[in-house]
């Protein structure tokens, strides 16, 4: 965690409103406070010291001494508990934990201004982290990541010095990119399997927001926007449909029955026995 938060943006959000000003002003001069505490003192509503709570933990200014109060702020306003107590649990039918239940919340520490985010322990830490998310990384595939790592260039050092150590293998993993690229020995071992593999023409239909949204990274396409409402198809591996401003795009040319099938497979629609009766039927 402090070597995360060290490559991150130091200074505090000066675009606050006025409510969360006022509870984090409230927190900063009397320390980790209970959600009541703070409620009588700064003089609001419960609701809008809520969202006062949600916008600041938003901004990784504030956290909790558990995970009741995130689960709260991430349930609509009108189903979060007012009342602690068993029987109105049970009562109401709703979340089972209020905002009393989340403990104190406190102002997130932040490590000193460059105290180790130049190290190459950080930058290593980093790498392997990327690493096991990618299985294999080089330059074009962190257009996915935050603009605040560390250079490439960094990173590259690193990546030589953990091969010369034998801890990963560098090579040509993914063909049509230019520059270095490195892996884990067991993700070799997969590429090699999936390239083995015949095609099985199956879909896999996500969320735009996904990490897996590589197209026009590492797959064609032109990129779509990272926006929960849009939608990415795969089959075998490579985009052939998008949705995106309620339309449906089609990136390679399907027949009329496949485009049905994509397009059914794309907006995750429950049509599997209707798909299941075409095919026996040899349907239209």
């Amino acid at each position: 965690m402090p070597v995360w938060s060290a490559l991150t943006d130091q200074t505090d959000p000066t675009q606050l409103t006025s409510r969360a000003a006022s509870v984090a002003e409230f927190i900063r001069e009397h320390g980790a406070s209970f959600f009541d505490e703070i409620a009588e003192h700064v003089g609001m509503l419960p609701v809008e010291v809520e969202d006062a709570l949600a916008e600041l933990v938003a901004l990784g200014m504030v956290n909790s001494d558990s995970f009741a109060g995130l689960r709260v702020l991430l349930l609509p306003s009108g189903r979060r508990g007012r009342s602690t107590s068993y029987a109105s649990r049970r009562k109401r039918r709703l979340a089972l934990f209020g905002m009393a239940d989340a403990g104190r919340w406190a102002l997130v520490r932040r490590p000193m201004a460059g105290a180790s985010n130049r190290g190459d322990e950080a930058v290593e830490q980093i790498v392997r982290t990327l690493l096991r998310r990618w299985g294999v990384i080089f330059w074009k595939l962190l257009g996915r990541e935050a603009n605040w790592l560390p250079p490439w260039r960094d990173m590259l050092m690193c990546c030589r010095r953990l091969e010369a150590r034998g801890e990963i293998r560098g090579g040509r993993f993914v063909a049509g990119f230019s520059g270095e690229q490195y892996a884990t020995p067991e993700a070799v071992g997969l590429l090699r399997d999936v390239r083995r593999r015949p095609h099985t023409q199956r879909y896999v239909s996500l969320s735009a927001a996904d990490p897996l949204n590589l197209i026009g990274i590492i797959t064609p396409g032109a990129r779509l926007a990272s926006l929960a409402g849009n939608r990415l198809l795969y089959r075998d591996g490579l985009p052939v449909a998008t949705y995106a401003a309620e339309e449906v795009q089609y990136l390679v040319d399907l027949p009329e029955k496949e485009q049905w099938e994509a397009k059914t497979a794309l907006l995750r629609r429950h049509t599997s026995l209707v798909l299941d009766d075409l095919a026996t039927m040899g349907g239209p």
